[in-house]
């Protein structure tokens, strides 16, 4: 498995190198799972033409990539994109905006990005955000509700990347809420979430949260925003990373 990902990750870096001599970018491709949207975003724009990166989220890979190839042809014959405006350009029928991305997401959607700019994240990115079909925006009032997490918006909400509202029921136990630290983090393949100081809780020490609250008890849980359905999460301290794999019981 390491080896695999080792010529995985060899391979997709020497693709960057490549693609961005020849075409100007590199275009990052990752598919939806069974939590997460999908997102394209673009390697190399800013080096190469002084412009942000791009990037963008939920629509099917194949249309995000040629929505970003537009763009990234529109940015090599000297045009800047730039935020409060709308765009007509990119989808048919459908105006977008682009929205600057506050640099705490970065490690989150564009680690390809940092590893290309010396591993660093010293780079401008924006997020190509697009409308519901009645033209609205996720900011606006009554926008889709059904497609409300396809897109998180990358310029706001530092403090919470969860997809599920703030005020969203989550499991954890009394001892937690006395300061215990959480060590052992599930999301069920019904969505549920469950944060625990220990491996097996007992039911009697149950407590129903709003999972913003579990978030200001401690700001690391953050890291594990992408955690799949019917995955967990595990850590030995609270200064320790996360480590996290499908749960075998969830297969």
């Amino acid at each position: 498995m390491t080896n695999d990902h080792s010529q995985h990750d060899l391979e997709s870096k020497q693709a960057i190198l490549e693609n961005i001599e020849r075409y100007g970018c590199h275009l990052a491709l990752l598919e939806a799972d069974s939590y997460l949207p999908a997102f394209v975003y673009s390697i190399g724009l800013f080096k190469k033409f002084g412009h942000p990166e791009l990037i963008c989220f939920g629509l099917k890979t194949d249309v995000m990539a040629s929505i970003l190839n537009i763009a990234c042809d529109l940015i090599k014959s000297g045009e800047t994109l730039t935020t409060n405006r709308l765009y007509s350009e990119f989808l048919e029928g459908y105006q977008i905006q682009f929205i600057p991305v506050d640099k705490d997401f970065y490690p989150n959607y564009v680690g390809y990005g940092g590893w290309f700019y010396g591993n660093t994240f010293d780079f401008p990115l924006l997020q190509l955000v697009w409308p519901d079909k009645q033209q609205r925006f996720p900011w606006d009032q009554d926008f889709n509700s059904n497609w409300k997490f396809s897109q998180p918006l990358l310029d706001r909400n530092t403090d919470f990347k969860f997809y599920e509202e703030r005020n969203l029921g989550v499991y954890t136990t009394s001892q937690v809420l006395a300061g215990d630290p959480i060590l052992y983090v599930y999301h069920n393949q019904n969505g549920d979430w469950q944060f625990h100081s220990v491996l097996d809780p007992s039911i009697e020490d149950a407590k129903l949260v709003c999972l913003e609250e579990i978030t200001k008890l401690d700001s690391t849980i953050n890291e594990l925003y992408h955690l799949q359905f019917g995955w967990w999460g595990w850590r030995d301290s609270i200064e320790e990373e996360w480590k996290y794999e499908k749960r075998e019981e969830e297969e």
